[in-house]
């Protein structure tokens, strides 16, 4: 028995097995979410991370906010681009932009609502259009009505 076992340490080449290759360092992201005009947290929104290095792209991870507003990410490589975009029912979607270059990142998002949109619109001739300001809506002429066909019984034809 203690003569098999050298010949089975031996029969295990260094250098034709597998090469360790430890995992790259990863970032630890935290964001935090609040209401703009009030600071408070916002509770499940949706944080999406989009992550990018060497210019090959790493996918995209969503993740969605705790009670105290935070979404944490611990997958993102250091040295990767991410963008971080925030989508909350009732606010104007957010988005931010940088590099993971350190193993601890933190981000303060604070949503706001929606603003009002203004547009111009010109008619064929470069002039100003005769809309009222607001929303604007496609309006469609309801469909024309063909008034009931009408049907007469069949004659009986003399015999």
């Amino acid at each position: 028995m203690l003569t098999v076992l050298p010949a089975a340490v031996q029969g295990q080449d260094s250098q034709h097995g597998r090469k360790y290759k430890p995992p790259p360092p990863i970032a630890h992201i935290v964001v935090t979410v609040e209401k703009g005009f009030n600071s408070k947290p916002m509770i499940n929104a949706a944080v999406i991370f989009r992550s990018s290095k060497d210019g090959k792209d790493n996918g995209n991870l969503e993740v969605k906010t705790d009670s105290e507003g935070r979404a944490t990410m611990d997958l993102i490589e250091v040295g990767s681009h991410v963008t971080v975009q925030v989508i909350a029912n009732g606010f104007a979607t957010q988005a931010q932009e940088f590099d993971a270059t350190a193993e601890d990142k933190e981000l303060l998002i604070k949503m706001q609502r929606p603003r009002a949109q203004v547009s111009d619109y010109v008619d064929n001739d470069g002039k100003l259009a005769q809309r009222p300001a607001g929303t604007q809506e496609h309006v469609v002429a309801p469909p024309a009505t063909n008034p009931p066909a009408t049907t007469t019984p069949p004659t009986e034809s003399p015999k």
